[in-house]
């Protein structure tokens, strides 16, 4: 029902930054919550931040005071501004679209590499 591409992620050094731009394919104001999770091979897809379709934000622990999600209704997109990235933050970005109880649409990801 809802189709998600994202874009944005590279290779970039420690301290650096880079800006993840998911777009759907819906109004995401019909969409509960937005998010991006990330996944590292063996490991489970976990959460990075969330943002409702009110506008209320949640972010993991390990990215507060870094990452800044934010969305724009007009565009139908969520990005995920990220500063003062560190080696540990490399891993496969993913955005996902909450958008029912039992629903959960996600992207194809986007690789994050961290590293000099």
């Amino acid at each position: 029902q809802v189709q998600i591409v994202e874009s944005g992620g590279g290779l970039v050094q420690p301290g650096g930054s880079l800006r993840l731009s998911c777009t759907t394919d819906r109004n995401i104001l019909r969409i509960y919550t937005m998010g991006w999770y990330r996944q590292t091979p063996g490991n489970q897809r976990e959460l990075v931040a969330t943002i409702s379709r009110g506008g209320t934000t949640n972010y993991a622990d390990f990215v507060k005071g870094r990452f800044t999600i934010s969305k724009d209704d007009t565009r139908n997109s969520v990005d995920l501004q990220m500063v003062s990235l560190k080696p540990e933050d490399t891993a496969g970005y993913y955005c996902n679209a909450h958008s029912s109880a039992y629903t959960h649409y996600w992207g194809q990801g986007t690789q994050v590499t961290v590293s000099s």
